[in-house]
């Protein structure tokens, strides 16, 4: 109630400070335009007097003048008329006037009266007249003038009024407004905010719906987002309470983002964490008129972001959206998520030889297929690692300069991308704590070895005090091609090696996604089937059955193996046909590079292959969606899907598996994966299948179709826990902790003088 009287009493002043400054502004215009009309119609007379008086004027007749004078001095505001010489004195006037006109007017000699008509105010006691000369000329010579007296005190009396009633009117304005206005402050703002009060009470005891009806106004969105991200908030919070609560109960520990942050900030002990990879969070585009933010759905961004948000560190990525350079600040940075910001994005630009040379070529044409052994022929070209070795360097450049004013600072690199990164930030920052993650496999010696830089790729990894693979048997690749290729000692019975003085751990941290929390009950079957029914009606189909896979479309993901198992699947069980439809989720990528254009167009080739050949009426076997989908589009697939099917020729970990796995919350749907993914390694309830074997692959679909619900429960069941209990906050714990306690190496006297004068190398040049 207060609050309303305070704003109805602001309302009210304010209003009526308006309403007197209008007001007044009313009487001003009002007695300027009485003032200019009695000035006009003073000329009139004149000029009428005037012409009346020039003839008897030049004939020096008194008697016609008194009578002139007699006839126009009488009328409305009007205190009488004058007539004067050539010399400015006066011959006739109206009786009473003497006072006024005693002062001779200007005369022939002076030029106020002769060009034109003068108007001037005089003085009559406490009152003004108004006076308006005008000369006379008979047969072109100056004879004298005529001058009218206008009384002027009605302006001011009518002014007065105007004020009264200016102020009459105000005061009415003002007290209807103001109930008006706490009528509708009581309507239109105290309803919603009660609603949204008592909402919030609601969530805080537990009770709340999870979609409140929130103020919809422009005026309440502001809050009424903050409102919505607050009880979000409190829901999670309070799940992750209720989940460690559960887990401690069993005598197990939940990973959350919150016991992330906890553990995090304890093991830098006041240090700053920094990341460097390729792919950046989030991506600004064009959109027509407007900038709209792409997160990619992308695994490593999946495992890096919940340490950054946790810590409040720098992602160094390079910023390849079109928009991207419109939103940072003038250091290139950027505070990300927009609500709240919780880390910062530091972009680097790229021209596009360095990234057709960096990324397309060397990385991707060279790396990519020779780690995966996916039999594509790897490339290699002396022009992209020219291009590599000067992109890393860059990156390094970059990195050294936000660690600038860091004391023992914690680097995390990402991937293959960056590969030399670690030995150029080491050299420069003893100090530092540098890990690496390969996020994908590391092949045996021999493969690895037809590559020309292999020495230089190894070096520069061993420049990490931590290196991190999905799994253990990438781990021994990797021990085993450096002891084959560089003069070093492998520590195998702690899986670590030393060289030039420098000692570099090799560990597995099998990378996981964050598994959600807060759902108390299980969804109903009911609830999957309608959500099946309306993803099959926006896709134009009529099916039964849903099988889903959703990956990049890259030759390493087993796509094409895929469709020819769903083609060999309705031969063997036609019972099927009609029923069951394949939705391919597939993102293109890397479509600079002739092969993925290549496998695009076999892909969709295939699909309408396989379409033509069984297709009848609104059903058909196979969708290929080519395009991305956000995440929340994709789970929508995953909790509707019978079957998820990954089938990947080689694998570092594959987290689409595990995506589909915490998405289903209802307990239900197959998965169907590759033996060759590490995520093979811990899903072993999954129904593991060798992606070259196309009768294998059939009769798993067949098999995950046919199953039924209580062994499909059990499945997801066991699969479920191992995704929750090691989700991506515990792999980000893990590294952190594994890095944390690596002793660094004393600082250098280049490190000594970084720290001293906050300057860094303009460019680190990797040792020969």
């Amino acid at each position: 109630m207060r609050l309303s009287l305070r704003l109805v009493a602001a309302l009210i002043v304010s209003i009526a400070a308006i309403s007197v400054v209008f007001a007044g502004l009313q009487v001003w215009s009002a007695k300027r335009r009485r003032r200019s009309d009695l000035e006009m119609e003073a000329r009139s007379l004149a000029e009428r007097l005037a012409q009346a008086a020039e003839r008897p004027l030049a004939r020096d007749s008194r008697p016609d003048l008194d009578r002139i004078v007699e006839q126009f001095g009488h009328g409305e505001h009007l205190a009488g008329v004058a007539i004067y010489d050539a010399q400015g004195y006066p011959l006739s006037l109206t009786s009473g006037l003497q006072p006024l006109v005693a002062v001779r007017l200007p005369s022939a000699e002076e030029e106020a009266v002769q060009i034109r008509g003068h108007a001037t105010f005089v003085a009559n006691g406490r009152d003004k007249l108004l006076v308006y000369a005008l000369a006379l000329q008979f047969n072109h010579r100056f004879v004298g003038s005529v001058a009218v007296f206008c009384q002027t005190d009605f302006i001011e009396t009518l002014s007065d009024r105007t004020w009264i009633e200016a102020l009459a009117r105000a005061f009415v304005q003002v007290t209807l407004i103001a109930l008006a206005t706490l009528l509708i402050v009581r309507w239109s703002m105290r309803g919603p905010i009660r609603r949204t009060a008592q909402w919030l009470r609601e969530t805080r005891t537990g009770s709340a719906s999870p979609a409140p009806q929130l103020p919809e106004e422009d005026l309440f969105k502001p809050l009424s987002r903050e409102v919505a991200h607050l009880a979000r908030s409190l829901r999670e919070a309070r799940a992750v309470a209720e989940a460690e609560a559960r887990l401690r109960e069993a005598g197990e520990s939940l990973w959350t983002a919150d016991r992330l942050g906890i553990h995090v900030r304890d093991k830098l002990q006041g240090g700053t964490l920094f990341a460097v990879s390729n792919r950046e969070p989030l991506i600004h585009v064009h959109r027509q008129d407007t900038i709209e933010v792409m997160v990619p759905a992308s695994g490593l961004v999946t495992a890096m972001e919940p340490i950054l948000r946790a810590c409040d560190g720098t992602w160094i990525a390079h910023g390849s959206g079109d928009a991207d350079a419109e939103v940072v600040d003038a250091h290139d940075h950027l505070r990300v998520p927009a609500q709240p910001p919780q880390y910062t994005l530091r972009r680097v630009w790229l021209s596009s030889e360095e990234e057709g040379g960096y990324y397309y070529g060397f990385s991707n044409e060279g790396l990519w297929p020779l780690c995966h052994i996916a039999h594509t022929r790897p490339l290699f070209r002396a022009d992209d690692w020219a291009c590599y070795q000067e992109v890393n360097s860059k990156f390094a450049d970059i990195a050294l300069e936000e660690m600038r004013d860091t004391h023992q600072p914690f680097l995390l690199v990402q991937d293959y991308h960056f590969a030399l990164v670690p030995r150029l930030v080491k050299t420069a920052r003893p100090d530092a704590r540098v890990a690496i993650f390969w996020h994908i496999p590391w092949p045996n010696p021999q493969a690895f070895g037809i590559c020309p830089w292999q020495n230089e790729l190894l070096d520069g990894l061993l420049g990490a005090d931590l290196i991190g693979f999905h799994i253990q048997s990438h781990c021994n690749y990797f021990l085993e091609t450096v002891d084959d290729a560089l003069e070093s000692r492998v520590d195998w019975e702690h899986f670590a090696v030393e060289r030039g003085g420098h000692r570099t751990l090799v560990r597995p941290f099998p990378v996981s996604v964050a598994f959600p929390e807060g759902r108390s009950e299980l969804p109903s079957t009911n609830s999957v089937y309608l959500l099946r029914s309306e993803l099959f009606k926006r896709l134009g189909v009529e099916a039964a059955f849903m099988g889903i896979g959703v990956d990049r479309v890259d030759y390493t993901k087993g796509i094409l193996e895929r469709f020819r198992a769903v083609e060999r699947f309705l031969e063997k069980r036609p019972a099927y046909r009609g029923r069951f439809t394949f939705v391919q989720i597939g993102a293109p990528s890397r479509t600079h590079i002739k092969r993925y254009l290549d496998l695009l167009d076999e892909a969709e080739a295939d699909a309408q292959r396989i379409n033509a050949r069984f297709q009848a009426g609104r059903w058909k076997p196979l969708v290929f969606l080519k395009r991305h989908h956000s995440h929340e589009e994709i789970e929508e697939y995953y909790k509707a899907a019978d079957v998820c099917m990954v089938t990947s020729l080689h694998d570092g970990m594959n987290l689409v598996a595990k995506e589909f796995v915490a998405a289903r919350d209802d307990e239900q749907g197959v998965l169907v994966l590759s033996r060759f993914t590490g995520a093979a390694h811990d899903l072993q309830d999954a129904l593991l299948v060798n992606p070259y074997d196309t009768e294998q692959l059939a009769d798993a679909i067949a098999l995950a179709l046919d199953m039924d619900a209580d062994e499909r429960g059990l499945r997801m069941q066991q699969m479920r826990r191992t995704v929750r209990e090691n989700n991506a906050y515990r792999w980000a714990a893990n590294l952190i902790s594994e890095l944390s306690e690596i002793r660094v190496e004393k600082a250098t006297d280049t490190a000594s003088a970084i720290a001293t004068t906050g300057s860094v190398p303009t460019k680190v040049t990797m040792p020969s």
